[in-house]
């Protein structure tokens, strides 16, 4: 009853002061803050990846990110687990690669006529060899994999401390809503910090934004998921997940909820092969803007907002202040740049361009009729190893609202 009371009172009586708070922070002047560059959905052979945590940590950690969220469907990389390696060239030359790079004294596997296993490192295990201060962390994290008749409802816990089986429900919003709460009261247990949020809502269109609306204590969305099978643009008969975001937005400012943020993730699966046809890394991922290289700073900064989501585009600021919004990109020579400002004015019910430059740099003034607003700059360049044919590199700041100076 008190998780319930306090998740009630988090949500309705503070709900206007959170959107202030959270749309006012993004780097409001804050010179000490740096960022750091992640991906919160990444799998391994814990559960559907196609390769070992330490080959996967190893790469994104070459690859310059800062921390890393393995989250492996409805399990937690402990215990005894012994890994059937797939019987293809790839997946054997794969192993031959660990074992070299590994060595004999790491690395417990058997064969019996012509089976190749391998015993899995564990979280605690492989965490040392990776996690560097100020350079890179690992948050333990779970894809909790549930689903209602014909419809996939996964969402990603970061920084849990234990597992969380999925939860179930009568409808899709309630599957939800139980796994949101299931998240949300072992970060109130433990003390720990720790984030939800819900994975490709578009993934076998599972999810509208009427389910959303119904949702509290949900404050995070993946706007972008590298996966092939998720269909982020939508099509004929289905809205894409940016414009359902949008839809969230106009009604969780109506019901007077705190603004839900959109992520970029990999959902990475395959890691030998690269192309359309896989999930692969490097295709998605945020920029948090923290003072520390730590759980709760990089999640304390994310649930006021200071992040944006790539793929591609570098931005140099994001600032809000005085009702004005500015972004900078960090140009790269021979590449052009626009910047749309997309929001809802107060009293319609759905969003438009509301400005939009071409350049580096531009700014948006929002007033009282202004709902909300965010920018999105789209690059020139087409994006490497693309999610889907045609795809350029872009970037999406999180939404702001207007905060009474009175």
């Amino acid at each position: 009853m008190k998780n319930k009371f306090n998740r009630l009172f988090h949500s309705l009586v503070i709900a206007g002061l959170l959107i202030i708070l959270f749309s006012g922070c993004v780097e409001k002047g804050v010179s000490d803050l740096e960022w750091y560059k992640g991906n919160l959905h990444t799998h391994s052979y814990w559960s559907d990846g196609n390769d070992f945590p330490e080959s996967i940590m190893d790469w994104y950690k070459s690859n310059g990110y800062h921390f890393i969220a393995l989250s492996d469907h409805n399990i937690l990389a402990e215990g005894d687990f012994w890994k059937s390696i797939p019987d293809q060239p790839v997946n054997r030359k794969a192993f031959e690669d660990y074992l070299k790079q590994y060595g004999e004294d790491w690395v417990n596997y058997r064969e019996d006529s012509g089976r190749l296993e391998v015993k899995l490192k564990t979280f605690r295990e492989y965490k040392p060899l990776f996690e560097e201060e100020g350079r890179f962390l690992m948050l333990q994290s779970e894809e909790i994999t549930d689903r209602y008749e014909d419809k996939a409802i996964h969402l990603n816990a970061s920084n849990i401390q234990q597992l969380i089986p999925p939860q179930g429900g009568e409808s899709v919003i309630e599957i939800l809503q139980n796994n949101i709460n299931a998240v949300l009261d072992q970060k109130e247990k433990t003390g720990m910090p720790m984030m939800v949020h819900v994975a490709h809502p578009n993934f076998k269109y599972s999810l509208t934004a009427e389910d959303f609306a119904a949702l509290t204590g949900e404050r995070f969305f993946e706007v972008y998921n590298g996966h092939p099978a998720v269909h982020n643009m939508g099509d004929s008969l289905h809205i894409s997940v940016e414009q359902m975001w949008d839809l969230i937005n106009i009604a969780y400012m109506e019901k007077g909820q705190p603004l839900i943020f959109g992520l970029a993730t990999d959902d990475s699966h395959h890691y030998h092969r690269k192309g359309l046809r896989w999930a692969n890394s490097g295709r998605g991922w945020i920029m948090v803007k923290a003072d520390k290289l730590d759980a709760e700073s990089l999640i304390e900064s994310m649930e006021t907002g200071q992040f944006y989501s790539s793929t591609g585009v570098s931005l140099n600021t994001v600032t809000y202040e005085n009702q004005l919004l500015k972004v900078t990109v960090n140009p790269d020579p021979g590449v052009e740049y626009r910047i749309l400002f997309i929001g809802c004015r107060r009293g319609e019910s759905f969003a438009k361009v509301l400005l939009e430059s071409k350049g580096p740099a531009s700014e948006f003034k929002v007033n009282k009729d202004i709902s909300f607003v965010r920018a999105k700059v789209i690059s020139s360049r087409a994006k490497e190893n693309p999610n889907y044919e045609g795809e350029f590199e872009v970037a999406w700041t999180q939404p702001v609202t207007y905060s009474d100076p009175g």
